[in-house]
């Protein structure tokens, strides 16, 4: 049984949320293909998310102006709901706009420029099965075509904007994902867009942390009087993709907990953690990243994750799932 809400198929492209709001789709949800949404009211336009490169940005705007000719022919306010450039990347192709996001997403937006992974990209042939995994998540992007462009408003806690009569509600509700994870609500839509904090049927990842955070934001959703759920990745959901993606973080962080104590290192425990549960979800070496990062938060350790390290990790568990095409 799928996580994804019935009326809504999981097909690339813009889907018509009612009331003004959209989604805009990218199957099949794994590294770099994500979604963004649009709201629109009297006119006006208010836009979730870009997406990794431009090219992707301009052929998602161009749909949204065919779909909305008046409002989204000038895109009036953008929110980034985290600094990872597949939720940023596209930010230039909205000159002009209000570009909001969490400070730390800013941050993160700095420390990690395109040309970080453009670069990985360049260096990936000499990098034997390392550089086929990179090439692999992240090959069909074009991150030399980007010119980094970072958000114009920043915010702490919650911030709340307009789109016409309606009410966008933009909460902070990192670190978990990353540091500056955000949810933007529309209350009048009973619709959340959640950026990261939602994976839906393909494996979280946590690079962040602390998990609690993470439950804890998902427990926030689960009190809003939403109908519509729109991921960072994967299908529209509804409560129970919520539940679905909380479940697997308490299971994790227990099953973790358990070998920590038991003295198995970080990578033996991701390896012999029962995750059949979850085979039917994408991405499923990312286990050796969400255990990673709770063994450092079980150990009081703030110093963050070697993402190179984990890389070849995930590069090995992918090779042994059949994930990984050598």
């Amino acid at each position: 049984m799928g996580l994804g809400l019935g009326k809504f198929q999981y097909t690339k492209g813009l889907h018509d949320l009612g009331n003004g709001g959209y989604a805009w789709l990218q199957p099949d949800g794994g590294w770099g293909w994500s979604n963004a949404g649009l709201i629109v009211d009297s006119g006006e336009s208010f836009l979730v998310d870009t997406l990794f490169d431009v090219p992707l940005t301009r052929d998602m705007l161009a749909a949204m102006r065919k779909a909305e000719p008046k409002a989204a022919a000038k895109i009036n306010t953008v929110v980034n709901t985290h600094h990872n450039g597949d939720h940023c990347n596209g930010n230039e192709c909205c000159a002009g706009a209000e570009i909001i996001a969490h400070k730390l997403a800013v941050e993160g937006m700095r420390h990690e420029p395109p040309a970080l992974l453009a670069g990985f990209l360049d260096m990936a042939p000499g990098l034997g099965d390392l550089g086929k995994y990179v090439t692999q998540c992240f090959g069909a992007f074009d991150f030399k075509g980007v010119t980094q462009t970072l958000p114009t408003t920043t915010f702490e806690t919650e911030l709340t904007r307009h789109v016409g009569s309606k009410e966008i509600r933009i909460m902070h509700v990192g670190p978990a994902h990353t540091p500056g994870d955000a949810l933007v609500y529309v209350p009048a839509d009973r619709t959340v867009f959640t950026g990261d904090i939602l994976f839906i049927e393909g494996h979280p990842i946590m690079w962040e942390g602390p998990v609690g955070n993470w439950i804890d934001a998902c427990d926030k959703i689960m009190a809003m009087d939403v109908e519509t759920v729109v991921p960072g990745h994967g299908p529209i959901t509804g409560k129970n993709g919520v539940k679905a993606v909380r479940d697997y973080l308490v299971y994790v962080r227990d099953e973790a907990k358990k070998r920590h104590d038991a003295g198995l290192s970080a990578l033996d425990a991701a390896l012999d953690i029962d995750m059949s549960d979850y085979d039917s979800w994408g991405d499923g070496e990312r286990i050796v990243v969400n255990v990673a990062t709770l063994y450092k938060e079980f150990n009081g350790d703030s110093t963050p994750n070697d993402a190179v390290t984990l890389f070849g990790q995930m590069t090995e568990v992918a090779k042994k799932k059949g994930i990984l095409k050598v």
